[in-house]
């Protein structure tokens, strides 16, 4: 199983792409989008991504924000475009809560960003933690993914729908 996770925001956009061979994890490709540039380019890197590693399905970090709406709107649209992104190449999107990745990856729902890259360095046995930020978080995300997804293909065998 090969996963592309997505941690949209207003200035990059990360990514990090994250296989499953055999029981092990390993990480594939990591790093950011930059976002000043436009819309027009996250969609082409993304494109590039998904035809470069072909992944099953890609994994979207959900729109957490405070009180600012308008960062709201602006990671919205980074997350369409991604989610356009896959469509056009019939890749499914499952979309997680922070707090969700976290306590997939740290087993603490409001583990810290330094923690949440200290165990993607783990889990994905890399040399050092991730950086920046956001390819760390979307590593992460990817990793929620490939754990999530065996038990909800189970589900849906189960209940026929999700």
């Amino acid at each position: 199983m090969i996963v592309l996770g997505i941690d949209p925001g207003l200035a990059n956009t990360g990514y990090g792409v994250v296989a499953q061979r055999d029981g092990r994890l390993m990480a594939l490709d990591g790093g950011t989008i930059q976002t000043r540039s436009g819309l027009t380019d996250i969609h082409a890197a993304v494109d590039a991504l998904l035809a470069e590693h072909a992944p099953e399905s890609v994994a979207l970090e959900e729109l957490y924000f405070g009180q600012n709406v308008r960062t709201a709107f602006a990671v919205g649209q980074a997350r369409g475009v991604v989610m356009l992104a896959a469509g056009q190449r019939g890749v499914p999107c499952e979309s997680y809560t922070p707090q969700a990745v976290k306590g997939a990856v740290c087993g603490n729902g409001r583990a810290g960003k330094e923690q949440v890259a200290r165990m993607v360095q783990a889990l994905l046995g890399l040399p050092a933690p991730p950086t920046p930020d956001h390819a760390a978080d979307a590593l992460a995300v990817a990793v929620c993914h490939v754990n999530r997804a065996p038990l909800t293909q189970a589900l849906a065998g189960v209940g026929g729908a999700r």
